[in-house]
């Protein structure tokens, strides 16, 4: 709100007349009158003696604000949206420009306004795009010193991107730094780089590591959540999620064995026999297929070991103790499991 604006709100809220307010401060009303018409600007002295007539601080009469509201941000975030479809690209950066001037320590404002502005320059035809790099770059780069972890992370990705689309990739990876050695992301982009760079393997590689990482991540979340649905008693789910882990085993070449070994818990829980009896022959008849994935396609650029066979056997002889044990009680009677209960099945 401009100060003129202020002047003209606060003088009405107390009931005030420009004459009056003129008055007290020793001017002329016509000065009052072309403060609140935006046509002039009190005197820097008269500032604090303003405030205090009218009840505010320095601040509320400059309508100063260190940051704006994330509502606040969003409404102009919208509008700058609005501006990028009806008005030249060069008019609405200048506006964002003076607004980031404005408040230069929003750094929320900062960020979503680069990547709009970074966006769209992408998006269109527009001459000498490269003549906003200094000017949009910097508010990334200023965005990196940010305390918000998030923030730092968006405004380095921004970055990365911007330089991967330059193909200055020694620029785009500087920013990888900024992503923790854990973070998937990371090792995804080390991975493009090293693709427009001539590290075709180290490429390769840490696409397969991402994939089965991302497996062995995606089975444990689903383990999890089928726990979930099972201590909520809902049954339907709890074999909707054995059906997924069981696709996912076959999609990401993991073996017969992955394929069949998650749904024992719930054919247990559920206490049924035929299907329990049937996963049992399925994970022991599997066991040899436990390592499958060293020999598939999908991960030939990584260094995997093949399991073992003393593994193998001892996993087996593990699950046929586990097999026999009393939690599986309910299978009496059944054929398969009486003959696994009294050996004539083993390792």
């Amino acid at each position: 709100m401009a100060i003129g604006d202020v002047i003209k709100k606060y003088r009405k809220n107390k009931g005030m007349t420009q004459e009056e307010m003129a008055a007290c401060l020793g001017i002329t009303t016509p000065a009052v009158n072309k403060w609140e018409r935006g046509n002039t600007l009190p005197d820097i002295t008269l500032l604090a003696p303003i405030a205090r007539l009218l009840d505010i601080t320095t601040d509320e009469l400059l309508s100063f604000k260190d940051e704006l509201t994330d509502e606040e941000i969003n409404q102009y975030i919208s509008i700058v949206q609005k501006d990028l479809e009806d008005k030249s690209f060069h008019d609405v950066f200048i506006s964002v420009k003076e607004k980031i001037e404005e408040y230069p320590n929003c750094e929320e404002l900062i960020w979503q306004a680069a990547i709009i502005l970074d966006a769209k320059r992408t998006a269109i035809e527009l001459p000498n795009k490269e003549n906003y790099d200094n000017t949009i770059f910097g508010w990334f780069e200023r965005c990196l010193l940010s305390k918000n972890e998030q923030i730092r992370n968006r405004a380095a990705d921004s970055l990365f991107h911007a330089y991967f689309r330059k193909e200055d990739y020694e620029k785009a990876n500087q920013y990888l730094d900024y992503f923790s050695l854990e973070n998937p992301e990371r090792k995804r982009k080390e991975a493009l780089v090293n693709s427009k760079t001539g590290k075709q393997a180290e490429a390769y590689r840490a696409y397969e590591e991402l994939i089965f990482t991302g497996y062995q991540h995606m089975q444990m979340t689903l383990n999890d959540l089928r726990g979930l649905y099972m201590e909520d008693g809902n049954h339907e789910m709890a074999k909707k999620l054995v059906e997924v882990s069981s696709a996912a085993a076959s999609t990401f070449d993991m073996g017969k064995y992955n394929e069949v070994c998650y749904g024992l818990e719930v054919a247990a829980w559920e206490k049924d026999v035929a299907w329990t009896a049937q996963l049992m022959q399925d994970i022991l008849d599997g066991i040899e297929t436990i390592g499958d994935f060293a020999k598939s396609k999908l991960y030939q650029h990584m260094a995997l070991k093949a399991i073992e066979s003393e593994f193998s056997v001892a996993l087996k002889q593990k699950l046929l103790e586990s097999f026999r044990g009393e939690s599986f009680y309910y299978m009496q009677g059944n054929e398969y499991w009486e003959k696994l209960r009294s050996g004539v099945y083993s390792c």
